[in-house]
């Protein structure tokens, strides 16, 4: 009796509790849904098809936009697998088909909890934080831990894994995305203090309705400018070097600075209906 008082005390008081939210995440080429096994025509300035391999990236930071325009936290829900800390992972790909190096469990939305409200947009950090990025795998839990998102120590995690082979380059076409520029890189286990191109990219979709609305990483989209058959049978793309030639169009639809080309707004991530095959999580 004097809980469910106090209880209403502070209710009227105005102190608030907490509400669950699921921010649902969609990897689409341009109309379709990506799936592992399955083709995608008309692809990049040469129209190639392609075929993807694997499609995961990391996100942390996650807020959402109240009535008044403020950002407020999501406080993720730690679940031993998917997310650690602030820090989530997406994973489309099942290890079927043509993702066979991948792994069978799926994760396509961040859980968490805000305090109760009304909330109107969604924003994001693509990548992970400098101080968990470049931390040893074996030392981290899930899912800082799994050597497929991993450069060598002191470069940290692959913030975006999103390979695919094409017609032209039918052994592979990877597109990872990371810090680069990262000193001190003495050994493999010096850890760095700093990196010159940190490459993490901060993400808002206003208008945003956690009800009827998912996040869109469009692969179509981020291809729309680069060659995708450039490579011949080797594998190619981009590791975020930013030397590298096929990364300069991947980074301006990322919306992420490149040398000798201006920064503009990013693409790669839109919003549409929580609807189609990746809108519900599996494990």
């Amino acid at each position: 009796m004097i809980r469910i008082l106090a209880l209403t005390m502070l209710a009227n008081l105005g102190f608030a509790g907490d509400q669950a939210v699921s921010i649902q995440f969609r990897a689409m080429v341009g109309a379709e849904e990506l799936a592992c096994g399955k083709s995608f025509g008309n692809i990049g300035t040469t129209k190639s098809t392609i075929t993807p391999r694997d499609f995961r990236f990391y996100v942390h930071n996650v807020r959402l936009l109240n009535e008044q325009g403020n950002a407020v936290p999501v406080d993720l829900k730690q679940d031993g697998k998917w997310q650690l800390d602030n820090v989530a992972l997406l994973d489309f790909e099942d290890a079927s088909g043509s993702c066979r190096n991948g792994t069978p469990e799926m994760n396509v939305q961040v859980t968490g909890t805000v305090p109760e409200g009304r909330y109107r947009g969604v924003q994001f950090t693509l990548g992970v934080p400098f101080e968990k990025n470049h931390t040893e795998l074996t030392k981290m839990p899930p899912p800082l831990n799994l050597t497929a998102l991993a450069w060598v120590w002191n470069a940290g995690r692959k913030f975006a894994m999103l390979d695919f082979s094409s017609t032209g380059v039918p052994r592979g076409y990877a597109v990872h995305l990371g810090s680069t520029g990262c000193t001190p890189n003495d050994t493999q286990t010096t850890v760095p203090t700093k990196c010159s191109e940190p490459n993490r990219l901060e993400v808002e979709l206003p208008q945003f309705d956690l009800a009827t609305d998912a996040v869109v990483a469009d692969l179509g989209v981020l291809l729309q400018d680069s060659n995708v058959d450039e490579g011949g049978k080797m594998m190619s793309g981009c590791m975020s070097g930013p030397a590298t030639k096929a990364c300069g169009p991947l980074f301006s639809n990322l919306g992420l600075a490149f040398p000798g080309q201006p920064t503009v707004q990013q693409r790669f991530f839109r919003k549409a209906a929580a609807t189609g095959t990746t809108s519900a999580r599996r494990d």
